[in-house]
């Protein structure tokens, strides 16, 4: 892993910084690969509980380097093969990942930044899918994180316009959780990952994994996936920590088992 991606431990929070701030980091073969490294770095580590992941400079990620990516493969392979086993990484790993956005988040940066658990921005941040602009689609998964969380005509509106998305307004749509002050961006996001990490790692991990799994399946399904996972919850050693806290009113020490 070059420095390009950086990453930092932080007691049980992995932080990961996609750094190219000069190119606004955009993303290229190297970025592609190093943030991936990172990913599966965080998840390897039994340790980390939570992962940020952010931009270092004045923007989160302006989508694919349109100068410098090398034209080695057809774009569809790149998706198949270089995109997607990283947005799946942030989806599979039965880690929270919080993405913080500073500036702006677009064109696959915004796919990628959506693909996250949570969403924070600095409150003077946007989202952008820019893609007609240049006549492509939207790409990255985002036709669908966008039309699952705005439905087919305000997704397609935004899309189709290049509508500049201001970070109040991102929250407002449920495509963020909270819009906060842009120098404190960093220091909130890794302050709420901490808070996190004191959870249940393993009643977080199967909430992730049930309600992303309920995101596109039917109530049926979902609620046979809620009781298998509930019926490996029950009786855990975090399970009955939990419930001896509450009872004597202290602070639960969950271990993931």
């Amino acid at each position: 892993m070059s420095d390009i991606v950086r990453y930092e431990r932080l007691d049980a929070v992995a932080v990961i910084s996609l750094n190219r701030p000069d190119n606004l980091n955009a993303f290229t073969n190297e970025l592609r690969a190093d943030l991936l490294e990172a990913l599966e770095k965080a998840q390897a580590d039994s340790g980390i509980k939570v992962i940020v992941l952010t931009g270092e400079g004045r923007c989160f990620s302006a989508g694919a380097d349109l100068n410098d990516d090398v034209v080695d493969r057809p774009v569809g392979e790149k998706l198949q093969h270089e995109y997607r086993p990283v947005l799946e990484a942030i989806a599979n790993m039965p880690k929270p990942v919080i993405a913080a956005v500073p500036g702006s988040a677009a064109g696959i940066g915004l796919s990628v930044a959506l693909q996250c658990d949570l969403l924070a921005m600095a409150d003077n941040a946007f989202m952008l899918s820019p893609f007609t602009t240049i006549s492509l689609i939207p790409d990255g998964g985002l036709n669908w994180l966008l039309v699952r969380q705005l439905g087919y005509r305000r997704a397609f509106q935004l899309s189709v316009e290049s509508e500049r998305i201001p970070a109040q307004r991102c929250v407002e749509l449920g495509l963020a959780n909270r819009a906060v002050p842009a120098d404190e961006l960093r220091s909130f996001a890794v302050d709420w990952a901490q808070v996190l990490a004191n959870r249940a790692p393993l009643s977080l991990a199967a909430t992730k994994k049930v309600m992303r799994y309920a995101a596109d399946h039917d109530w049926e399904s979902s609620y046979d996936l809620e009781a298998e996972l509930q019926d490996e919850l029950f009786d855990s050693e975090d399970n009955l920590e939990g419930i001896a806290a509450f009872l004597q009113k202290r602070a639960p020490k969950f271990r993931g088992k």
